[in-house]
């Protein structure tokens, strides 16, 4: 297997993490997306969606989603677990996860990426340039502050997002945290258990990755 990378990217840092959880490590080739490597015609024969992270498999097979490349890592080497045991572990998991996705990473990007002047034309990441819309910044800003009482209130009981264990969700959850601070926004100080568990998993050796 070969993992392309970006360091300066969040959606490959999600796998980063969770190899890193995993105890696991693969041949790694950085592509320079702030230069435009990920539009090279040698790239986009890997993937034409022109995004990072991706996943080639000894098959030449390429996977190009987050999810995906955590689930088939899971597959093969399922301990520690980190999307689910049993079935209802892993529905409960797939269910926050969803949420987290929608509610705070993609509010995040919204906010971010409509905004920040070195991204004008580039609103979305791939091949296909598209205008910011100032307004979409600032629902993706409305939508995090949203996100981050609804987190609040889940990790009230809560050590982890679903439940004693940490998982997927909170990989992806301290991600959409750190690119909400891109669009210079974080979480209220007197959401303590927000604060609380962000905390724990920023200082997990994981979270460096």
């Amino acid at each position: 297997m070969k993992f392309y990378d970006c360091t300066t990217a969040p959606s490959p840092r999600r796998v980063r993490i969770f190899l890193a959880e995993k105890g696991l490590t693969l041949p790694t080739v950085q592509v320079d997306l702030r230069n435009g490597e990920q539009f090279t015609p040698s790239f986009r024969a890997l993937n034409p969606g022109c995004t990072v992270p991706v996943l080639e498999l000894d098959s030449g097979a390429a996977i190009t989603d987050v999810i995906a490349i955590c689930r088939y890592l899971e597959e093969f080497h399922p301990d520690p677990p980190l999307m689910g045991k049993s079935a209802e572990q892993r529905a409960v998991i797939e269910s926050w996860l969803r949420r987290i996705e929608w509610d705070g990473i993609y509010a995040a990007q919204e906010a971010f990426r409509n905004a920040a002047p070195g991204l004008t034309g580039r609103a979305l990441p791939g091949p296909v340039d598209l205008e910011q819309i100032p307004a979409l910044a600032e629902r993706g800003r409305l939508r995090l502050q949203h996100f981050f009482a609804w987190l609040d209130a889940r990790l009230a009981d809560n050590e982890f997002v679903c439940g004693p264990q940490f998982t997927i969700a909170d990989i992806s959850g301290l991600i959409a945290v750190d690119l909400a601070a891109r669009a210079k926004l974080a979480p209220p100080e007197h959401l303590g258990h927000l604060q609380r568990w962000y905390k724990d998993v920023s200082a997990r050796p994981s979270a460096r990755s």
